[in-house]
């Protein structure tokens, strides 16, 4: 493999994303993670995992929110 193969390979896995694509990604990972070692049953990881990740959006939404009455 030569130089202009790996930098054609390096521009197609890269990712950008703004702030609110990286607070959802964020959310998504945070949230499986909290219902993995926070509960017990397989159930319960899912309700909770999916109440954190409301509670991380909400969260996101309310600061936006926030910081635009604080500018204005």
């Amino acid at each position: 493999m030569d130089l202009s193969e790996t930098t054609l390979l390096e521009r197609a896995v890269t990712i950008t994303l703004n702030h609110f694509s990286a607070a959802l990604v964020f959310s998504l990972f945070a949230s499986i993670v909290f219902g993995i070692t926070h509960r017990e049953t397989t159930r319960e990881m899912v309700r909770y995992g999916l109440y954190c990740f409301a509670m991380f959006l909400g969260g996101v939404f309310v600061a936006g929110w926030a910081m635009w009455v604080l500018r204005r």
